[in-house]
């Protein structure tokens, strides 16, 4: 028989997970996602990626701001769900709200937990060089990520791996790993093993400052910094007094002599930058209200203004 859903998730993450529920034939009594926020350049109230998903399929959609309110408790009990699914929606869900649903919250998470609890774990595995990651299907409970786990799933990272590749490649394993775990729920074969005590990480929320690249650092760290933080914040240094972000970048294994951050080579394969061990080579960027280009013709570009050879990126302007 088919279990009576609540979903709630915000970003594109969880757009994969929603979907299948839907194919999956199980009912979905409402989707609760955050308010519309200003995006683009025109600052127009935007749907989450989530919402637009909602409203495409029929669905009820609910925008709370908080989870607080008793009220809100009423409001869910009326949907009677079996389950609440829960996945990067962005809100606290306080006990009262997790003692609603008939076998509890899940929710999905995208962490070999207890690796990487918390807001941000595809960018901090990134950023510690993890070699794996993957998903979690945990019991939701009134600490941060904290539940039990009712099914996990490793995904290798890849070279080229970048927050973006990693994001989709987990909301897509996280979907097929949700519907094994509500599987297991409706036939009530699910079991919930708790989390280890050792090996606890947590991921805490993305900084802007964090994007900013300090040369003096090892190539490889830099790498990891411009793949961790793609699509946001985006990695940035500054060029000739205003700042350049980094979308894409590699490191080099070459041994160089010059200041770190110092231009040592331009061509058609990007531009090639000292760091504190070795070198970065930028591949593509973006100039302060320009499109993202490859670094080849940001380098051709700035070179009519003088050589671009010994010349030195900055910090943050």
């Amino acid at each position: 028989m088919p279990l009576t859903i609540v979903y709630a998730g915000t970003p594109e993450f969880a757009v994969p997970a929603l979907e299948a529920i839907i194919a999956a034939g199980h009912r979905v009594a409402a989707v609760y996602t955050q308010p519309d926020r200003p995006a683009g350049r025109g600052r127009a109230l935007t749907p989450s990626p989530v919402k637009q998903a909602a409203l495409r399929s029929g669905l009820p959609v609910l925008q709370p701001a908080t989870l607080k309110d008793p009220a809100e408790v009423v409001a869910l009990a009326a949907f009677a769900p079996d389950v609440m699914v829960v996945a990067a929606y962005g809100l606290l869900l306080p006990p009262a709200i997790l003692a609603v649903p008939r076998l509890g919250c899940v929710n999905i998470h995208a962490s070999l937990l207890p690796r990487w609890r918390g807001a941000a774990p595809v960018q901090r595995a990134l950023l510690a060089a993890d070699l794996a990651t993957g998903t979690s299907i945990m019991r939701m409970e009134a600490g941060l990520d904290t539940g039990p786990v009712y099914a996990h799933l490793q995904l290798p990272i890849g070279p080229r791996d970048t927050a973006a590749t990693l994001t989709a490649a987990l909301a897509a394993q996280g979907a097929a790993l949700l519907l094994q775990a509500l599987a297991a729920l409706e036939a009530g074969t699910a079991v919930a093993v708790p989390q280890p005590a050792a090996g606890v990480t947590y991921a805490h929320k993305l900084e802007k400052r964090e994007a900013r690249l300090d040369w003096a650092e090892d190539a490889v760290v830099l790498g990891r910094r411009v793949r961790a933080f793609q699509p946001w914040p985006v990695a940035e240094t500054v060029w000739r007094g205003a700042p350049l972000r980094v979308h894409e970048a590699e490191p080099l294994a070459e041994t160089v002599g010059a200041i770190p951050g110092t231009i040592i080579a331009a061509g058609a394969d990007g531009v090639d930058v000292a760091t504190g061990g070795g070198v970065l080579r930028l591949i593509r960027v973006q100039q302060a209200g320009r499109n993202v280009v490859a670094a080849a013709e940001f380098a051709r570009n700035e070179s009519r203004h003088g050589p671009l050879i010994g010349q030195v990126f900055g910090g943050i302007s």
